[in-house]
């Protein structure tokens, strides 16, 4: 069953719906967002008696404004209570802090933020927010006097970025102060099946242009990284699904892996796969794997088949997020055509109302060795060669 909510899906994913015939929960939301009426759309109060009558269900959402559906009308069952474990940082901390027992960690309430006793808190850090999605309102702060203009620039972004996403998605009441894991960072698309066993279906560098960077802008994933890391990881999914004995259950894990190959989680996502329909479409454009079908028939990938063609090739998926510094208010278009004439092979672009969202868009695209410059251009630009504004008209 599908619970589908804004900001955004995607026509890949409405045609897996119609394509199988998946039942999806005709909310408010989805209908304001899907015209078509021939998909196989059930009651609010179905998708209720089908969730209190069934031992196992299986639900899937593109959108964690969705949350707030499930909370309303999902309170008799555990799923409100397993979402709150992933979503709300600090519990998950809680949740964890068996198996990271060193590992440095502090709530934090809004505004507390600039009266913060630095000195029992080492450098460097990352402040986010305990409820967040899409790197706002997250900072690595190094130094004390970094500390002191970092603080001040949390609280005024909190006012301009509050009204974006609904609380159960964004909340800046309250943050988490964590310690900064060393290592590169991974996001994983996955589930858990019937039976409580993991399945990964894609695996993704998280690449940073510096070590200040925290942005989305650019994922990738190659035979070579989920050759590498997927026996690690589905080790580690274990032990997490058993916490909370998840089944029935996708999830969108961001982790960091250190020089030991040690797996330190960042956050887990609850009930979709990448947000904006960005990873788990990704999946179909680079491995074939259909992520939605995958999880509600329970298919776990043959990898090895799978990759057999994909040696040499990395396949990312870019989020154009306004990071040119220039207000949207400002900006009067995005030139897309220039930018797609500086990839090779450009597969999709998707255009974002800028707005109404701080991003431009989202496009996935292939290379190889021969092109990987490629990706190091777009996660250092700020954009503002594509940007039309009308001081220049």
């Amino acid at each position: 069953m599908f619970l589908l909510d804004k900001p955004y899906i995607s026509d890949f994913l409405i045609k897996t719906i119609k394509k199988n015939n998946f039942p999806i929960i005709a909310s408010a939301e989805a209908k304001d967002l899907i015209s078509d009426k021939t998909l196989n759309w059930v009651t609010e109060e179905e998708a209720i008696a089908y969730f209190k009558n069934s031992s196992q269900p299986v639900i899937y959402s593109n959108s964690e404004n969705a949350i707030h559906w499930v909370n309303k009308n999902l309170s008799f069952s555990d799923l409100p209570k397993k979402i709150l474990f992933f979503k709300n940082k600090i519990k998950f901390r809680e949740l964890i802090k068996d198996i990271y027992p060193r590992y440095f960690y502090k709530g934090i309430k809004l505004l507390e933020i600039e009266d913060l006793d630095s000195k029992s808190i080492k450098f460097p850090f990352i402040i986010k927010p305990a409820v967040g999605f899409f790197s706002m309102g997250v900072y690595k702060v190094e130094s004390l006097a970094e500390w002191k203009t970092i603080s001040k620039k949390i609280i005024s972004e909190v006012e301009i970025t509050k009204s974006i996403y609904p609380k159960e998605v964004i909340n800046f009441n309250d943050f988490i102060i964590e310690e900064y894991i060393n290592g590169e960072e991974y996001a994983i698309d996955c589930y858990f099946n019937k039976k409580g066993e993991p399945v990964v279906l894609n695996i993704l560098h998280h690449i940073f242009s510096s070590g200040k960077d925290v942005s989305d802008r650019v994922y990738s994933t190659s035979k070579d990284i989920i050759e590498k890391y997927i026996s690690k990881i589905e080790d580690f999914l274990r032990i997490l699904g058993e916490k909370l004995d998840l089944k029935n259950f996708p999830v969108h894990m961001e982790v960091r892996i250190d020089k030991n190959e040690k797996i330190i989680p960042i956050e887990v996502n609850p009930l979709r796969f990448g947000g904006w329909c960005t990873t788990g479409d990704l999946s179909w454009h680079s491995y074939g794997i259909n992520s939605y079908e995958y999880f509600i028939k329970e298919i776990k990938p043959n990898w090895d088949k799978i990759l057999e063609s994909k040696l040499g090739k990395t396949f990312s998926v870019i989020v154009l997020d306004n990071n040119s510094g220039i207000k949207e208010s400002d900006i009067v278009s995005f030139n897309y055509e220039k930018l797609l004439k500086k990839f090779t092979k450009p597969l999709v672009l998707r255009k974002v109302n800028f707005m109404e969202y701080p991003v431009f868009g989202f496009l996935f695209v292939e290379n190889n060795l021969s092109n990987k410059n490629e990706l190091k251009s777009i996660l250092t630009s700020n954009l503002k060669e594509y940007i039309l504004t009308k001081d220049i008209i």
